[in-house]
């Protein structure tokens, strides 16, 4: 099949990419970066070189294919933009999507979204999750449509390290001993590429997680294996949370955005759908990312 990603070689796009490409598919790889070219090459894919809110580029781009991959993502260093509308900007990528599987045709589409997209009320910044939903559900009905819906990230746990070696603890305003789920983005591209073998028929949501463990078993975990076997999580006030990031010089809609996102993982708005629909869980646990933790943490 011909397949289009976008999201370049990020954590979920190139390992997809180099599980299509030894399945026998055709690849392209969008990216915004020229640079990029040579490295999507590499692979053996086709690189196409153009902007996500361009829905012209993007129109010529899936012209032809038999499925897109479309997700959405902010440069490196969004979060501390103090200009940056982010609901708009996602959106923006949103309706460029929507206008470009219109006009190229075509007809099956793979789209990250996230936990939380289930609603648009107390879930914090994955909001606009729900948002970029809605706006693919617009599509005419023979336009099929899979909604990923991966868990919070095991590398999201690197935002920790700062206050593990300034504080000697893990920070945050959710904790305690109840169970959450993690993903990898190995299982994510596992899962994508499952589902883009199966048929195609309107819309259908899969959540996608490969563990379950709670803020104390994770810095357990963590700390172990840093060296530091009585690492604790502290939960601290909302307020407190967000006076910190702001602090730290985050854009303040990011940083109350996350602050809210965080207690609806204390509240268990956030997992609600996910707690009824749960996904069998992927192959990378906990423990595999700790060693990936580690090599980071030491640098």
């Amino acid at each position: 099949m011909k397949i289009i990603l976008t999201g370049s070689l990020g954590h979920i796009s190139k390992p997809l990419t180099e599980m299509l490409l030894q399945d026998g598919h055709w690849v392209t790889v969008i990216s915004s970066k020229e640079e990029r070219r040579k490295d999507i090459e590499a692979l053996g894919a086709k690189a196409a070189i153009g902007k996500m809110e361009d829905p012209e580029f993007l129109t010529g781009v899936f012209t032809g294919a038999d499925i897109v991959y479309l997700m959405e993502a902010l440069g490196s260093g969004s979060f501390f933009d103090p200009n940056l509308n982010y609901i708009v900007a996602i959106n923006n990528i949103a309706n460029s999507y929507k206008q470009a599987v219109q006009e190229s045709g075509v007809k099956k589409i793979i789209h990250l979204s996230s936990i939380g997209a289930h609603t648009d009320k107390e879930n914090g910044m994955l909001a606009f999750h729900y948002n970029v939903e809605n706006i693919l559900r617009q599509l005419p009905e023979d336009v099929s449509i899979k909604f990923m819906r991966p868990v919070g990230f095991y590398y999201n746990m690197f935002a920790f390290i700062p206050t593990i070696k300034t504080h000697g603890a893990i920070i945050q305003n959710y904790g305690g001993d109840k169970k959450e789920p993690w993903v990898s983005p190995l299982d994510i591209a596992t899962v994508i590429a499952e589902e883009m073998e199966k048929p195609f028929e309107g819309r259908e949501v899969r959540y996608i997680a490969s563990d379950e463990v709670s803020p104390n078993e994770v810095a357990k975990a963590l700390g172990e294996a840093i060296g530091k076997p009585d690492l604790k999580w502290l939960e601290v006030p909302d307020e407190q949370m967000l006076n910190g990031m702001k602090a730290a010089g985050m854009n303040p809609e990011i940083a109350k955005g996350l602050v809210e996102m965080n207690a609806g993982r204390r509240n268990n708005i956030l997992y609600r759908d996910y707690i009824e629909h749960k996904p069998i869980l992927g192959k990378v646990k906990l423990a595999d990312f700790v060693k990936e933790f580690v090599t980071v943490y030491s640098k």
